[in-house]
């Protein structure tokens, strides 16, 4: 947990494909402006703002909408060392501390410089086709290497730091942080890890006679994904999946960013969300 001084360059962004969460944003911008702050807003894909992001006019960025808009920002402000305050419009909201209505006496904390800052680690995947680097990413929840809309399941072998570890056939395989822990993961069957780990988290989607457990590593190790099969994509942090040929490599390791969440009260603020989550479950209690 770090503390810092309260931010005075603001720039407020909202998802324009979910409800309300553009005029949201906008209300906040205006609040903070009334308090004699230099704010602005808009759309979180709005090319010349995120140029400005970029350009380091910002000390904070805060995200309304839902846990894709916030995995955006991420990967917007890590890379510019900006942290990010995220008001929830969405349904889950793993990656959130503040509800729907429930910003302005979070933000009037935030000015009096009443918050801590946390760190959570990002991935760095790099996809390789006969010793090439096709491209790299960096993903804040995961890391998947899949079937795609073929319905045959893939074969993809797992190694550590080169050492082979073994061979699924399965319908993907999932590496993922801490926080994808509470998302695709957590899906699969794969155990909640605290925000504040730096492990790697290696899970299998739906695997055939295969290996069937999650398995946690080390934050220094990188792990290889070789796809055996011709019908795999790669996807990161759910975005559009990129075609796979068979052979295809995808390594994944610590990223060299962090991405800094703006945190009110104590850290059990996960556990607490955590369990509101699980009582939201609409089959928590019922009859077996």
């Amino acid at each position: 947990m770090t503390n810092v001084i309260s931010p005075s360059r603001i720039v407020v962004v909202g998802h324009p494909k979910l409800a309300e969460s553009l005029s949201e944003a906008a209300q906040i911008a205006k609040f903070l402006t009334e308090q004699g702050l230099d704010a602005l807003h808009g759309s979180i894909y709005d090319e010349k703002l995120r140029r400005r992001v970029h350009a380091g006019e910002f000390d904070l960025l805060i995200a309304v909408g839902g846990d894709g808009t916030m995995l955006r920002a991420g990967h917007l402000c890590a890379p510019n060392n900006i942290p990010i305050l995220g008001v929830n419009k969405g349904r889950l909201g793993f990656l959130f501390q503040i509800v729907e209505g429930g910003w302005q006496k979070m933000l009037t904390q935030l000015l009096e410089g009443d918050y801590w800052v946390e760190h959570r680690m990002m991935l760095r995947a790099e996809h390789i086709r006969a010793g090439e680097r096709l491209g790299f990413w960096q993903a804040l929840n995961d890391v998947v290497v899949g079937r795609g809309p073929n319905m045959r399941p893939i074969h993809v072998t797992a190694s550590v730091d080169g050492q082979y570890l073994t061979k699924f056939v399965c319908d993907g395989l999932i590496a993922a942080t801490a926080s994808g822990s509470t998302a695709y993961a957590l899906a699969c069957g794969g155990p909640i890890l605290p925000p504040e780990l730096r492990n790697i988290l290696l899970i299998p989607i739906a695997p055939h006679l295969s290996f069937d457990r999650a398995i946690v590593l080390s934050e220094g190790v990188t792990v290889s994904m070789n796809i055996l099969s011709d019908n795999g994509i790669l996807s990161v942090d759910g975005q559009t999946p990129i075609g796979m040929d068979e052979h295809d490599r995808v390594d994944v390791q610590a990223g060299e960013n962090t991405v800094k969440f703006i945190r009110f009260g104590d850290p059990g603020y996960f556990y607490r969300n955590l369990t509101e989550h699980m009582n939201q479950n609409t089959l928590v209690g019922l009859p077996r």
